[in-house]
């Protein structure tokens, strides 16, 4: 997984123009139809992610200054926050992305080199070095612009982020034990032909495919029917990933 934070906020910035440009064009209407994620709309997925860009700016300003800083105050604070921003015009909720989004860079530029290394979390989930919390922000971005239900789809996910995601959810998928035993193909990956991992413990399946689709499948963007699973199988329903 790539660790640096120079080249991580590069792909941010690229991910991030790419939302913005998508989001500055949307309507009033559009804003308020669903999105690909249950009982949220466009605007639901938006707020969150305007939200979820300040709230990793704190780990950043916690990382900085040394004084802890919690990403959100509360769940329900978090969710309160989606929920009452959602509603509002499409232009708003553009600007609100941007403009976070612009916020959450500038702290990042601002960061001296020895705080990328600071232990910072977030208000789930463990412990984490600095420089992960640019992957984190990546990832929001990358999964949700897809999850808007527009014209960005997992096919267009970068095959880096595809190989970095692919290397942190089977990791976390192979810890745990409501997942199916599986093997898992994957082709597309940059400089890898071809690469495999195993999920639970090494089952009879091997399911196989490019690697978007397959990351699609494993967060539950994707129900894996055009993946290959031998002899003519399906790939099993995964576990939900968070």
């Amino acid at each position: 997984m790539d660790s640096d934070p120079g080249r991580l906020l590069d792909r941010i910035g690229q991910a991030t123009g790419r939302l913005d440009a998508e989001a500055a064009g949307l309507t009033d209407g559009q804003a308020r139809e669903p999105s690909l994620l249950p009982g949220w709309s466009r605007g639901h997925v938006l707020t969150h992610l305007a939200r979820n860009a300040d709230g990793l700016r704190n780990l950043l300003t916690w990382a900085r200054t040394g004084v802890r800083t919690p990403q959100y105050p509360s769940v329900a604070a978090r969710n309160a926050g989606i929920e009452a921003g959602a509603g509002r015009p499409a232009a708003e909720l553009a600007e609100d992305v941007a403009r976070s989004a612009a916020a959450f860079a500038a702290e990042a530029a601002g960061l001296p080199a020895s705080a990328w290394d600071v232990a910072v979390h977030g208000l789930t989930g463990p412990e984490h070095p600095a420089w992960f919390t640019l992957f984190r922000r990546l990832t929001e971005v990358e999964m949700h612009h897809a999850d808007l239900g527009l014209s960005y789809v997992p096919a267009d996910w970068p095959a880096q982020f595809v190989a970095d995601e692919l290397e942190l959810v089977t990791g976390q998928f192979a810890r745990r034990d409501d997942v199916p035993a599986c093997q898992v193909e994957v082709t597309g990956l940059p400089g890898e032909p071809r690469q495999r991992f195993v999920l639970g413990q090494a089952g009879p399946v091997t399911v196989s495919g490019p690697g978007w689709r397959v990351l699609a499948w494993l967060t539950g963007r994707d129900d894996g029917a055009a993946l290959s699973a031998g002899s003519g199988g399906r790939a099993p329903v995964m576990p939900a990933w968070s």
